[in-house]
């Protein structure tokens, strides 16, 4: 098995693509060890590596984020010998009882109904511009809420704490939602 590793924006993440699909439905983001062991083997592998502080799953990519202190040079063969352990076992990624990501941040939206076709069209604009571009990073952008011309989003993965992230998300997405949906007038992030 040979998985591959590339530099995200965010110096304290790598992204790891081990050439086979890890998520197949939606995204997870495991922020902590203990909600990783509980949802995701692989997820709890890699948070048993000592400086791993942050795991996010896309559809065929895993972004690992590092603490301050270890360097990549002594943590990146640790992890890709945990990815690859994982996969060699034929274990799942997720266990069988773990909500998909994308079901629990619906759950979580916030609009008025009066604003739906507005939601709507802010969401195909991040699902077919926005998203596929971040996913490259290593990332993911998801909806949360819009309120008063205030689009609010999370971002996760290598997005997360990423130092261009105010960059991408005023330049980049509000400038985008603001030309194809006049009513948008900012951008902010939530998490």
């Amino acid at each position: 098995m040979f998985i591959q590793t590339e530099a995200t924006p965010n110096p304290a993440t790598l992204k790891f693509l081990p050439g086979r699909e890890v998520m197949v439905d939606g995204t997870a983001d495991f922020r902590d060890a203990d909600s990783a062991a509980a949802s995701s083997p692989l997820a709890g592998r890699l948070f048993a590596i000592n400086g791993v502080n942050g795991v996010f799953f896309g559809y065929d990519f895993i972004t690992v984020t590092k603490a301050d202190g270890p360097d990549w040079q002594h943590l990146k063969p640790a992890i890709l010998g945990a990815i690859m352990e994982h996969f060699m076992t034929g274990m799942p990624v997720m266990a069988n009882s773990a909500p998909r990501q994308a079901d629990a941040d619906e759950a979580d939206e916030f609009y008025d109904k009066a604003d739906e076709e507005i939601v709507l069209t802010i969401k195909e604009l991040l699902d077919t511009r926005v998203r596929p571009a971040v996913a490259q990073d290593g990332g993911d952008i998801t909806f949360r809420g819009y309120e008063n011309g205030t689009v609010f989003l999370n971002m996760k993965g290598a997005c997360a704490g990423c130092p261009s992230s105010t960059a991408t998300l005023k330049h980049g997405i509000q400038n985008l939602l603001r030309h194809f949906i006049p009513e948008v007038q900012e951008v902010e992030q939530v998490s």
